[in-house]
């Protein structure tokens, strides 16, 4: 018998894995391919084939982790991708200590029952779920995974698959960034045809009480416009002497809140309205000196657009907010007769760079990118404080609102239109009615963000270069592998277990959903790989 043949089985691996605490940027999260690769060993195929077994490096001492099952006869693959790394476990208060405890969870949490909301009660109630972190998100598929590469190997099936599983897709995905270049090196040494990037995310709600079954044909993109708004210092005293950085921010912060301008709809379905991550004061302590600059986080979600696409509606809406500033600041130099301070500019970090290597030289601007990449705190802090020493030292500009891109940045990945994918749905939709009578629903865009977004990447405007040239860490803390994502050539498809609540404190995974359920769907998503005949649009009957 197979390990994790049963469903038992792969429940106790489940649990396993979710008690290797593996939150981002822990010592957890450097352990945990440790532990994998040791439990993959125990696989007999892996056993004899150790060097189809490999750790990767991401970045901060972390690891991917591959393993390739290969088959003597096929060179179609599929690569089955997931992450491993979750959110922190604050939340959970007094029952943090179970928070990675599944099984003593769900016992423990019937006795703070009137402390969940009416939906996790009556799911509780229902003994039909799992609960604790990483449960749904995602470490369930990978189990699936586990489970699928070690029947694959034991009955020999005719196709070659690839476990990817990497850290940090919490945060800014180095695990799947770092792991393109690694893929495209199997694929030239193995000589493998990828057919099909098959991730293992957890099913989201579509909408609060949604309950319905979906894979998904696709993962929605994320961007991160950003801004720096830079105004002139005074004293507290002396209000009218200087233009705070706040009221600047205040009118563009106003404008892309909701704005629709953002929303996609395609193939029926929305991406949700932008909203803001973070606005905060630069300075480091409190001050009677007014603030002078502040910055913005903006969170667009995308589907067709690019980068360029999304900067130049940003530019758009940043200009009618500078433009409102403006003509409200007029009207205070009016009532107030005082002499104005100057007109808020807009210009793109892109415009900024170029005016501040022709004045400070191109050496300094390299020496101050190093600097701050090693001494400041994440990616997004460091954007900002390159910004900010740029603009001190070009006050002329000021006061002005630069715009700018921060990581993490997802490009949305659709295949919907492909034949194999439209099969492969097929094929669940088939499956899931014959043996469950459970009805599934495909959705285009997986709405959770996910590591897919770093394969298939189609880009013909090149607007990717939009995102590089106004991203201040690019190439010093942060790049995307932009034309390696690009030989990933290969539809996509999510198939995963059903769950709720992902990064609360009542995050579920449905048991019959991850442990009987999807292990048949992705299966039946692999043979039906097997069996295509690419050439003809046909399925094999043999």
């Amino acid at each position: 018998m197979r390990q994790w043949e049963t469903p038992e089985s792969l429940r106790a691996l489940l649990c396993e894995l979710v008690s290797w605490d593996s939150r981002t940027l822990t010592e957890g999260e450097v352990d945990f391919p440790l532990k994998v690769y040791e439990k993959m060993k125990g696989i007999p195929y892996f056993a004899s084939h150790p060097d189809l077994l490999k750790l990767g490096a991401a970045d901060y001492g972390r690891q991917f982790l591959t393993a390739l099952y290969k088959s003597e006869t096929a060179v179609k693959t599929i690569v089955l991708i997931s992450h491993f790394d979750t959110v922190s476990t604050e939340e959970y208060g007094e029952l943090e200590a179970l928070a990675f405890n599944p099984e003593s969870l769900t016992k423990e949490l019937e006795h703070y029952i009137d402390e969940l909301h009416p939906e996790a009660r009556h799911d509780l109630r229902s003994r039909q779920y799992l609960w604790g972190r990483g449960t749904m998100d995602m470490k369930a598929g990978l189990a699936i995974h586990m489970g699928i590469m070690e029947k694959a190997a034991e009955e020999k099936w005719p196709i070659n698959l690839v476990l990817l599983t990497v850290p940090d897709e919490e945060v800014n995905s180095s695990g799947m960034r770092s792991a393109v270049r690694t893929l495209n090196d199997m694929k030239e040494e193995h000589h493998l045809d990828y057919s099909l990037f098959l991730n293992g995310e957890p099913v989201f709600s579509m909408k609060p009480t949604d309950t319905s079954y979906h894979v998904y044909s696709g993962t929605i993109g994320k961007i991160m416009p950003s801004t720096l708004f830079y105004g002139r210092e005074t004293h507290v005293g002396e209000p009218l002497s200087g233009m705070t950085s706040s009221f600047m921010a205040s009118f563009l912060t106003r404008k892309m809140e909701w704005n629709p301008l953002f929303r996609e709809t395609v193939y029926g379905e929305n991406t949700p309205l932008p909203i803001t991550l973070q606005q905060e004061d630069l300075r480091l302590n409190y001050s009677a000196q007014t603030p002078y600059g502040t910055v913005a986080l903006y969170n667009v979600f995308t589907m067709k657009r690019t980068a360029a696409d999304v900067m130049d509606l940003f530019e758009e809406v940043a200009l009618s907010a500078a433009e409102e500033c403006n003509e409200w600041y007029r009207g205070l130099c009016e009532r107030e007769k005082i002499p104005s301070v100057g007109e808020v500019n807009v210009l793109r970090y892109s415009e900024l760079i170029d005016y501040a290597e022709k004045k400070l030289g191109k050496n300094y601007i390299e020496a101050l990118k190093h600097d701050i990449g090693i001494n400041q705190g994440d990616d997004r802090e460091k954007s900002f404080r390159i910004a900010d020493t740029l603009l001190i030292n070009c006050q002329e500009l000021t006061p002005a609102i630069v715009l700018m891109f921060t990581p993490p940045f997802y490009p949305a990945v659709n295949t919907s239109d492909h034949p194999l994918v439209s099969r492969c749905i097929q094929k669940v939709t088939e499956v899931a009615k014959a043996q469950f009578n459970l009805p599934v629903e495909q959705a285009h865009y997986f709405n959770g963000i996910s590591d897919l977004s770093y394969v298939n990447y189609k880009d013909e405007n090149k607007g990717w270069a939009v995102f590089e040239e106004n991203t201040p860490v690019w190439n010093t803390t942060y790049t995307i592998p932009f034309k390696d994502m690009n030989k990933l050539e290969g539809p996509v498809l999510n198939v995963g277990p059903f769950g709720k609540d992902a990064h609360k404190r009542t995050e579920r995974l449905h048991i019959e959903s991850a442990f009987i359920k999807t292990p048949v769907f992705v299966e039946a998503v692999v043979k039906e790989v097997m069996a295509w005949d690419g050439g003809t649009g046909t399925v094999s009957q043999e």
